[in-house]
């Protein structure tokens, strides 16, 4: 339990400015009101929406309330708190087999623009994965970036897994041909695949994991396909706006969401479940290898609050 309670006591510090800029006013909001009304409901939604965590979600949130409300007959704002944190969580469940792929021969592709620390976010996920005794193995089909290949090698030697990169330029699509077939042969568990990620190009983009996508169908078909988007939590509602353009085109199956320390924009974890419908499966909330972590809607939620776990 011991790295479990120490991510969570960085979650607590990670989530200051958030909770600054949350639960400061929905706090006054409870304090402020003397009975429930309207006005009260009104104050809420305008908070929950300037906190960045979105209009359907705080529709959804607040209902959930407005119901909690009648049904346990409440009439003191204050005591509307506990409701507010339960109604949260159960907005962000992930589901029974939200890590499916660890049990299986899985591929994993991380996609994401540049700058969000997806390559980082694989070399983490490698070495924890490592760590789990899996056998795992890199790819760095992320050929756009010189920089993006040398940094996954170097993740690569630390965590002492096998990498498949090619130089900077080639068939990203080569690649991970390159790489499937390298896993299979080794009977490795989890392969990692880092890819480019060029938004401002969707139609290359498409292109370029489709091609990745045929490889690993014709290749690989009994593989286990995870595909997770990074974003960066510093960008709030730019990040949900990202998150839906690569869903357009590709199959994601999670999110990680990372760079949640020091943001006041961290109730976007709590908006990109419900508008998207795509669960965030990890956070991270720093740089060491184990500040990237399986997400937890229960531990998010109670740090924001500063709950006790």
């Amino acid at each position: 339990m011991g790295e479990k309670k120490g991510f969570f006591s960085k979650l607590v510090s990670g989530l200051s400015k958030t909770r600054k800029n949350i639960i400061e006013g929905i706090d006054a909001v409870f304090s402020g009101f003397s009975s429930i009304d309207e006005d009260f409901y009104e104050e809420l939604e305008e908070l929950l929406i300037m906190a960045d965590i979105g209009v359907n979600t705080t529709t959804a949130i607040l209902d959930n309330l407005r119901a909690k409300v009648k049904e346990n007959k409440i009439k003191e704002p204050a005591e509307c708190r506990n409701l507010l944190i339960n109604s949260m969580k159960e907005q962000m469940e992930l589901g029974e087999n939200a890590y499916e792929f660890e049990n299986k021969k899985s591929v994993v592709l991380l996609i994401g623009v540049n700058g969000v620390g997806k390559t980082t976010s694989v070399g983490k996920l490698s070495a924890q994965l490592k760590d789990q005794g899996k056998k795992v193995m890199v790819a760095a089909a992320d050929t756009f970036r010189a920089a993006a290949i040398e940094q996954l090698t170097e993740w690569a030697n630390r965590a002492k897994v096998e990498i498949i990169a090619q130089k900077e330029g080639s068939d990203p699509a080569a690649v991970i041909f390159d790489a499937v077939k390298s896993a299979k042969a080794r009977n490795v568990d989890v392969l990692l695949c880092d890819t480019a990620g060029r938004l401002h190009n969707k139609k290359n983009l498409m292109e370029e994991l489709r091609k990745i996508d045929k490889v690993i169908e014709r290749e690989y078909p009994e593989a286990y396909r995870e595909t997770l988007v990074v974003l960066d939590g510093t960008t709030g509602q730019n990040a949900l706006a990202q998150a839906k353009e690569f869903n357009e085109v590709a199959n994601i199956t999670g999110i990680v969401l990372t760079k949640l320390d020091g943001t006041a924009k961290g109730g976007i974890a709590i908006a990109i479940q419900s508008e998207l419908g795509i669960p965030v499966k990890y956070i991270g909330i720093g740089e060491k290898i184990d500040d990237l972590q399986k997400f937890d809607a229960d531990s998010f939620i109670n740090a924001l609050f500063e709950q006790n776990e």
